[in-house]
C-alpha cells in the first residue's frame, strides 16, 4: 500500500490523486466528517499539533480552476473547516491554508484546505 500512497502523492495536475482515492474509500484515513459534498480527515504528516484538510469530493485540481458555479461548495468547506476546528479543540484559534500551484507549496492537485492548530502559529509562513 505505501508504494500506491506514493504515486498517488505524486500525481500531477488532471490525474488521479491521494484525496480521490480517499474519497472512494481505496485508502483509509482517520474521518473527521463527511457529507455528500466534501470529507475532512487528519493529515499523514502533521505539521502542527492538530492538523486536518477539507477536501470536496468534486476534483477541481487548483483553485485557479474553480469556477464561478463552484462558490458555494468552496463555501461549505470554510464553514467544514470551522466546524470541524470547534469539534476537535481549537478554541484559541487556527490557520487555515489552501496551496496553488508548484510555487504555492501545492503537491496534490485536488483543491483542499489545510486545518492548522494547536500552537502559536509563526508569520510569515515558509
Amino acid at each position: 500500500m505505501a508504494d500506491e500512497v506514493s504515486r498517488a502523492q505524486s500525481a500531477q495536475p488532471g490525474g488521479d490523486t491521494i484525496f480521490g482515492k480517499i474519497i472512494r474509500k481505496e485508502i483509509p484515513a482517520n474521518i473527521i466528517y463527511e457529507d455528500d459534498q466534501c470529507i475532512a480527515f487528519h493529515d499523514v504528516a502533521p505539521q502542527a499539533p492538530t492538523h486536518f484538510l477539507v477536501v470536496p469530493k468534486k476534483p477541481i485540481s487548483q483553485i485557479s480552476e474553480a469556477e464561478d458555479d463552484d462558490k458555494e461548495l468552496l463555501g461549505h468547506l470554510m464553514i467544514v473547516a470551522k466546524k470541524c476546528a470547534e469539534e476537535v479543540g481549537l478554541p484559541r484559534g487556527y490557520r487555515l491554508v489552501l496551496n496553488e500551484g508548484p510555487d504555492g507549496g501545492q503537491t496534490v492537485y485536488h483543491v483542499h484546505i489545510h486545518v492548522l492548530g494547536g500552537r502559536q502559529l509563526g508569520w510569515p509562513p515558509g
